[in-house]
């Protein structure tokens, strides 16, 4: 496998895995309350809207001009992403929430494998821009599954599963190989 097609399948996959996350918070927080996007589990806990405002402000820190500008931006206030304003709503977790991942898709899709090994700084210190990527997309997966946490936690036994349900794991298993078996026979 040539540089450029592993290039190729990291962006492709980082990309997939940035989609899967998004898809994954997505679904957990439809399941949460619009009272519950906004509650705390003690006073110094994050909320689920405090996770959200944060993933995006540092998505628009972080991904506009991502290749010509420090990502960490002088216009960011990151101590201000922590704190909610009363009267927030969902529509505005949500419109925050489809405004950071629009700058990250658009900062990401148009990369090539050739720029992966470029330079970028992120608070005055340089990353490839394929380190940069990945120390994005771990970032954002520790808060994802913070979200998912407390929208678990908060909608109790009613919570449907976002992945294989408890005491399902070998018929899951099975289902998956009988399916894989019958594609290689066609």
């Amino acid at each position: 496998m040539s540089a450029q097609d592993i290039g190729s399948a990291y962006l492709s996959d980082a990309l997939r895995s940035f989609r899967s996350y998004k898809r994954l918070a997505e679904e957990a927080m439809a399941q949460a309350s619009d009272q519950d996007l906004f509650r705390l589990i003690d006073p110094e806990a994050n909320s689920i809207a405090m996770l959200v405002k944060h993933i995006t402000g540092n998505m628009r820190s972080r991904w506009t001009d991502f290749l010509t500008s420090d990502g960490e931006k002088p216009n960011r206030h990151r101590d201000q992403e922590f704190i909610i304003a009363p009267g927030a709503t969902r529509a505005d977790v949500m419109q925050w929430w489809d405004e950071g991942w629009q700058r990250l898709f658009a900062a990401i899709t148009p990369l090539t494998p050739d720029d992966l090994q470029r330079t970028v700084t992120i608070a005055g210190r340089e990353h490839t821009v394929l380190q940069a990527i990945t120390r994005q997309l771990l970032h954002y997966a520790g808060h994802i599954n913070q979200i998912i946490l407390l929208a678990k936690h908060f909608r109790g036994p009613e919570w449907k599963t976002l992945s294989i349900p408890k005491g399902k794991s070998e018929a899951v298993t099975r289902e998956y190989e009988s399916r894989h078996a019958a594609r290689r026979e066609a």
